[in-house]
């Protein structure tokens, strides 16, 4: 990786509706306290990453992957001197309680349990879906996201804890809260805000850092940058979604949008105009990854569930799916010694790995 720079392409691709994807490689990159809407799925390719979820520095290398959960605050940075290289995937919660409620037993709000899972395989899945969305192959794209989903859950999913019956702070935290989402371009002081909610200013600021993991002024950033990005899907230019969120110039917004997304805003909408003009393309790609061949076909992925083996299929049979137009046959590349055909089942244990192999 080293030499390579600092390359990232941020896209969505329209047959899967409120997914948003990333490739990405990153040398001196630092993501800064942040939240996403949706799930994150970051499977990392090279390298390490470090991000601090939980109160502690969490470390995903090669093969691994690094989960973080809605309104999770988290940062993220290079864990050696070559940075690392990634590809992601952001389901939104819907999809993801929609997927849990059909394959696995989780009762209420699905999540992970632990921010980082060593799981070359679903690696794997979260790199092939990426290829398939860039290949267009939708049929492939979706059964992929949904196999890669189900395995994450069942290795390493439970119910979301229940909001803690509210105390007298996590009230007037709320309150805040609510206070700068109306007054987000024109927000007031710390000071000004804890007079108006009837508490001082430290109390205010110790009462918000607990209930959303960090201080008003982070907060409103991130809200401002999430609104920023609704915006520019909506085709709003960046110069004026950066007025709309209180943002004092375009400049502003850049700065922001790219510590916190990954890319600069004008990219982040040139990507959603692409899809919805139907021209993808490659935005800012790692020569890796476009000069590699796409021709890898989609392992047949078979998941074990408790007592019962679930099997993912599309049309009538097991899926078998291919990038270009014909049926797949699942003897995916890398797989030496174990072919599998359409309608082979798991035996034991876990399916031989799909290739990961760089995106």
């Amino acid at each position: 990786m080293a030499g390579s720079g600092e390359r990232a392409r941020h896209w969505r691709y329209e047959e899967l509706p409120g997914v948003d994807l990333l490739r990405a490689s990153y040398v001196e990159k630092i993501f800064v306290r942040h939240t996403h809407e949706n799930f994150v799925i970051a499977a990392i390719a090279d390298g390490v990453e470090v991000f601090h979820h939980g109160g502690a520095d969490q470390y995903a290398g090669p093969g691994a992957l690094a989960l973080v959960n809605p309104d999770t605050p988290h940062t993220g940075r290079a864990g050696v001197p070559e940075g690392w290289r990634y590809g992601a995937v952001y389901p939104s919660p819907e999809l993801v309680a929609e997927i849990a409620a059909e394959t696995t037993t989780i009762r209420g709000t699905p999540g992970f349990t632990s921010p980082v899972l060593d799981d070359p395989y679903a690696a794997g899945l979260v790199h092939q879906v990426l290829r398939a969305a860039e290949e267009g192959n939708a049929l492939a794209a979706d059964t992929l996201l949904r196999v890669a989903v189900t395995r994450l859950l069942r290795l390493n999913g439970g119910p979301l804890p229940q909001r803690a019956v509210r105390t007298a702070g996590a009230r007037i935290a709320a309150r805040a809260r609510a206070a700068l989402e109306e007054r987000m371009a024109e927000p007031p002081t710390l000071e000004r805000l804890a007079a108006d909610l009837g508490t001082s200013p430290f109390a205010l600021l110790r009462a918000f850092r607990d209930a959303y993991g960090m201080p008003p002024h982070t907060w409103l950033t991130d809200a401002r940058v999430r609104r920023a990005r609704h915006l520019l899907d909506a085709g709003a230019a960046p110069a004026e979604a950066a007025v709309a969120v209180g943002f004092t110039d375009q400049p502003h917004l850049n700065r922001h949008f790219t510590r916190i997304v990954g890319v600069p805003p004008g990219a982040y909408q040139r990507e959603r105009k692409n899809v919805q003009d139907g021209d993808g393309g490659l935005l800012v790609p790692s020569r890796a990854w476009q000069n590699r061949q796409l021709s890898q076909t989609y392992a047949v992925t078979t998941v074990k569930a408790a007592d019962a083996v679930t099997t993912v299929k599309a049309a009538d049979a097991v899926t078998t799916v291919k990038a270009a137009d014909a049926v797949t046959t699942a003897d995916a590349k890398g797989t030496a010694d174990a072919k599998e055909t359409s309608d082979a089942k798991e035996t034991s244990g876990n399916p031989t790995p799909p290739s990961s192999g760089t995106p």
